[in-house]
């Protein structure tokens, strides 16, 4: 798991007015809430007076106040009030939390959990047509899997799996040689021409194909951005993207926008929906069973093939960002689990000193060269 990347904290929906939200991810926990101008914020959930959970309490103005002694933090994350030195106490600067940039965008509130200044900091994804009216975008879908994110995103940009875990969709095998695998600064993946889809793949998406024009495209953006284009004719095609959360080493949320561009009546929803959440139920079922759960730290621990060049360039990309210095240290943070309050840095840590809770131990590990599949 990785800083310095945009997360999903929660729905724009579940962030009501006037009530802290709870979010956990990368084996921390967070919260999130609402200022008076309807601002979302999202802070380091620990009170750094007591340890109180900040997400238990209450929305007090522009500050969220911890249950525990009624000691307020604002959307900076600096206290602004503690009862105890009454109503003119000056709380001191070091009674202060870490506060994480947020853009709320697609009926999601994301924040980047990380300490880059903005200039420096990995784009959060942009979907081009999510306000095109020739695109019909349904409700947000959210999924809670018992697997590590890695092997989800691994299985979504794998093109090998698909006629054996979809055997009743029909998925085809791509054309020999078709197979592209385009890299960008943040992401790599796969697109592939195909012959045909069956009848009955083509009649759950809605539409009948044609082998002229059939093709797919799987990538990733990010350690935890899945992306997936499917066409089946000009100007009629499915694009899904899920904005991954890691709750910790062994669980995952996903948040699933699916749009379309034919059969935009909104009465189409449940049935275009319903089958590809099928789809992605067959996934699930091979993915919670997957030992070790999460992916190996060597790869000569897997048998790879050229099969599997958009997993080696997945886990190249890996190697870049644990040569910056950005993967957490899972094991010591859960050796530590119960005695150490550990924080990701957010960007005030470059400004200022003297905070309380000790940052997320991170694994620096020298770069590997780029591998390729055998």
């Amino acid at each position: 798991m990785y800083i310095n990347f945009w997360y999903p904290i929660c729905t724009t929906e579940e962030l009501v007015a006037e009530k802290p939200l709870r979010s956990q991810l990368l084996g921390l926990t967070f919260v999130a809430f609402r200022d008076t101008d309807g601002k979302a914020h999202v802070l380091h959930d620990i009170c750094v007076h007591r340890g109180g959970s900040l997400s238990m309490g209450k929305v007090i103005g522009d500050c969220v106040e911890c249950p525990y002694h009624g000691w307020q933090f604002a959307g900076d994350g600096k206290c602004k009030l503690i009862p105890s030195l009454g109503a003119d106490g000056n709380p001191p600067a070091r009674a202060k939390v870490d506060t994480y940039p947020v853009e709320e965008k697609y009926g999601i509130v994301f924040a980047f959990l990380g300490d880059l200044p903005e200039a420096e900091r990995p784009p959060l994804y942009e979907i081009e047509e999510y306000e095109d009216p020739a695109w019909r975008q349904h409700e947000l879908v959210l999924m809670e899997i018992n697997c590590f994110y890695e092997r989800s995103m691994e299985n979504g940009i794998d093109p090998q799996h698909n006629e054996f875990v979809h055997p009743a969709q029909g998925n085809p095998t791509p054309i020999p040689g078709s197979v592209e695998h385009p890299v960008s600064e943040w992401g790599s993946g796969v697109t592939s021409k195909y012959t045909e889809l069956t009848t009955k793949q083509s009649e759950d998406a809605g539409m009948k194909s044609n082998p002229a024009e059939l093709g797919a495209g799987t990538w990733y953006h990010g350690p935890n951005t899945l992306i997936t284009w499917v066409t089946f004719k000009k100007n009629t095609s499915l694009h899904q993207y899920f904005f991954e959360a890691p709750i910790d080493g062994n669980h995952t949320k996903i948040y699933f926008i699916n749009m379309r561009s034919f059969r935009l009546d909104p009465k189409y929803d449940d049935s275009i929906r319903d089958a590809n959440l099928n789809v992605i139920s067959e996934d699930i079922g091979v993915l919670e069973t997957l030992y070790p759960v999460r992916t190996p730290e060597t790869r000569t621990k897997e048998v790879m093939t050229e099969g599997d060049r958009a997993i080696v360039r997945y886990r190249d990309h890996l190697d870049e960002w644990n040569a910056n210095g950005w993967r957490l240290d899972w094991n010591a943070m859960q050796e530590n689990e119960g005695d150490i309050a550990y924080a990701i840095p957010c960007p005030e840590r470059r400004n200022s000193g003297n905070w309380v809770l000790d940052e997320v131990p991170l694994k620096r590990v020298a770069q590997k060269s780029v591998e390729s599949a055998a």
